[in-house]
């Protein structure tokens, strides 16, 4: 954001012809980069949760929406109406309320009659809407005065910059301000999908959740702008190929087009532009193919679809529900991600979890979650059994009867326990008779855990003592989650629980991890590690591995920050080695803080031990780094590789500190190799976003509560 402000800022004083020479360099640059992700984004077809389907059982929708930007398009408008009338077509009008020209309330009406749409297009469109909250609030009032003077209900943003949480404040039935794909915008972060959805208000107290918010509209076929004046198209065929596939997928193929950058024939146009014919040549396209197959719709008529199927869409009536873990829960992003998705929608969350020091208050309301903390993990080595042990049982007995209290104050709906351990789904065990439905969350697979931490045998008494009460607790849950596909199978597999088995993967939460502008000034090479220090996670290995990179980079520095019971050792060897003040440790960090440190980085390493439990430990690390924009460095495990591969991330040989020595160096150094992999691996990660999984989980929050459902019947 930092950065568009500035071009922003400077762009009244430079000369249009070098700003879009500039645009055009830095586009035709990425265009290589990003070919597995535009026009099409794979991924971007699948439906939003409760998605019925066009009306009439139309294949796909035809949107067709402009932005007038100055006074030569808003000179142009009658001209292109004229042009969609003669095909059989309406659209939508974006006009400027406070820009170069003005808005005559004649033409407004005209369009009107004419069947077509007025929306509002930003207010000054100088890309400072949104400069900071208390700003955008007061234009807010003023662009809800042009809805109402207008009759409009529709908005999108100058340059499509966007902050969709504050266009609540808008008295817009829908906003356009998005796209599905796009990595030539300002904000490059698409939506991922080819269909409209709904963005609710957040839920206060005494609200009902889904009642209130707006539609979003992205855009889905490239803007012409883009096309014929970045990039010199001469044809439609990117037009094509787009609408071709989102008619296949059933999607909505919307268009933003600027009618001041239309050549109509006879009509004198000094400025850069294509030939009106390339546009009719779109409309006769979708006319001639897909005639009725298509359901041609204004803006406004596709967010009236939208917002009836949400308002009439059944929704869970508001429960109450416990997540419960051996976990301090600001640094705990799965839990977090849990909560936060179930309070969003109207549920009653409480977290009853650890304190990470003894100041911490015993309760406090984090958001909208109320967390509950019973206890404080001291920081120990726990190398021995015991150690480990006996915090845990402290913790069960407390955090057992804390929940058997508050159960029987207001009963829990549902009790979702994090593992580890497994034991842990016992603590539920009142509210479970009482009819309480139990989740049991495999964040690591504990037999395989325990023996990787205490360097056992799988047939020592200890291994085959979890994997009794592994398949105890798995039949004690009515549902267990699994961290990862691998794990699932083989869990299943051995507690014969595959029927209520699902895999959750800890999708990146893009609400927190999204491309941000460095702060930092210097040009050090930096490399991180976020995370847990213990033995399968291969620290040793890349701090020696830094040594040898030193040599070929010496100014470069490593950042580790985290906890466990390998820190003393590896501050040890970081003294042996001589690289004080260029490993440096640091305490671990909330999960809102440390996607700004994650940022700061070069380049982020993983250097999972393969002949360990670390083999088929998923690594949250690799897609919060993907996220992010900064590229990885990984080991290649079995996981990893599952998931992963070469083109979003760098595998070195798992335990081979020369290779990833090698693997870091050539990434810090390989400016193509960097780009390339940041935008396939920045892709992969919206694809894969907790956006696009959470439904899933609430969906499986639902399947299991005894209560019944509420449909929402507000209009």
């Amino acid at each position: 954001m930092m950065r568009n402000q500035i071009y922003y800022l400077l762009k009244p004083v430079v000369p249009l012809r070098l700003r879009r020479a500039v645009r055009r360099w830095f586009a035709l640059r990425k265009l290589s980069r990003v070919q597995d992700c535009w026009p099409i984004l794979p991924g971007s077809e699948k439906p939003p949760a409760g998605w019925k389907g066009w009306p009439e059982g139309k294949q796909f929708a035809f949107v067709l929406s402009h932005d007038v930007e100055n006074q030569l398009g808003y000179d142009q408008v009658r001209h292109l109406t004229a042009l969609e009338r003669k095909h059989g077509f309406r659209s939508s009008f974006n006009f400027i309320p406070e820009g170069e020209y003005r808005v005559a309330p004649e033409l407004i009406e005209e369009l009107r009659q004419n069947g077509f749409e007025v929306g509002v297009h930003d207010l000054h469109h100088d890309g400072k809407l949104y400069s900071s909250r208390r700003d955008f609030a007061e234009k807010a009032r003023r662009i809800n005065r042009y809805f109402k003077e207008w009759g409009a209900v529709g908005f999108r943003s100058g340059f499509m910059l966007r902050r969709l949480s504050w266009l609540h404040d808008l008295d817009a039935h829908y906003d356009a301000s998005t796209f599905d794909t796009d990595p030539f915008e300002p904000m490059p972060d698409g939506t991922g999908t080819i269909f409209p959805f709904w963005v609710p208000r957040p839920v206060y107290a005494g609200a009902r959740p889904g009642a209130s918010g707006y539609v979003e509209l992205p855009y889905t076929l490239a803007q012409d702008s883009t096309l014929f004046l970045l990039m010199r198209e001469k044809t439609i065929g990117i037009w094509k190929r787009k609408l071709d596939w989102i008619a296949e997928k059933g999607g909505m193929a919307l268009l933003n087009l600027h009618p001041d950058y239309v050549q109509f024939e006879g009509v004198p146009n000094n400025a850069p532009s294509y030939p009106a014919a390339l546009y009719e040549e779109l409309l006769d396209y979708v006319r001639t193919k897909y005639g009725d197959r298509c359901w041609h719709a204004l803006p406004r008529e596709v967010s009236n679809l939208v917002r009836d199927q949400q308002l009439a869409h059944a929704a869970p009536a508001p429960r109450r529900i416990c997540m419960l873990g051996y976990t301090y829960y600001e640094a705990d992003g799965r839990v977090i991600r849990y909560s936060e998705a179930l309070a969003a929608r109207g549920d009653t969350v409480d977290a009853i979890c650890l304190k990470s020091n003894r100041q911490h208050p015993d309760q406090e309301r984090v958001g909208r979650v109320l967390v509950k903390r019973v206890g404080c993990r001291e920081q120990k080595s726990e190398k021995r059994k015991l150690e480990f042990l006996l915090p845990i049982l402290g913790f069960w007995l407390r955090s057992s009867w804390r929940l058997a209290i508050d159960h029987l104050r207001d009963p829990y709906d549902v009790i979702h326990v994090h593992n580890v351990p497994d034991f842990l789904v016992f603590t539920a065990w009142f509210p479970k008779l009482t009819g309480a439905r139990i989740v049991l969350d495999i964040h690591d697979i504990v037999p395989e855990f325990y023996a990787s931490k205490f360097k056992l045998p799988p047939s020592s008494i200890g291994v085959r003592m979890l994997l009794w009460m592994e398949k105890f607790s798995a039949q004690f849950a009515d549902q267990i989650i699994i961290s990862n596909h691998i794990w699932k199978e083989k869990y299943a597999g051995r507690t014969g629980s595959r029927d209520k088995c699902s895999v959750f993967i800890n999708n990146v939460n893009t609400g927190l991890f999204s491309r941000r502008p460095r702060t930092r000034r210097d040009d050090v090479p930096r490399v991180i590690f976020p995370g847990g220090l213990q033995w399968h996670q291969g620290l040793e290995i890349a701090i020696r591995a830094f040594k040898k990179l030193l040599a070929k980079l010496p100014a470069a520095d490593f950042h580790i920050y985290g906890d466990g019971n390998m820190k003393p050792r590896l501050l040890q060897q970081t003294a042996e080695l001589g690289l004080q003040g260029k490993v440096l440790f640091f305490e671990p960090v909330s999960a809102e803080e440390i996607p700004g440190v994650m940022s700061e980085a070069d380049l982020g390493v993983v250097p999972k031990r393969a002949d360990s439990f670390g083999n088929e430990a998923y690594s949250t690390k690799i897609m919060e780094f993907m996220s992010l924009g900064i590229p990885v460095v990984a080991s290649a495990t079995k996981i990893d590789q599952y998931y992963f591969d070469d083109s979003v991330v760098r595998f070195f040989e798992s335990g081979n500190e020369d290779a990833l020595a090698e693997a870091m160096y050539e990434v810090l150094r390989n400016d193509s190799l960097r780009r390339e992999m940041v935008e396939r691996a920045h892709a992969y990660a919206r694809k894969h976003s907790w956006d696009n999984y959470k439904q899933e989980y609430l969906n499986l929050v639902d399947s299991i509560c005894p209560s019944p459902y509420s449909a929402i019947v507000e209009r």
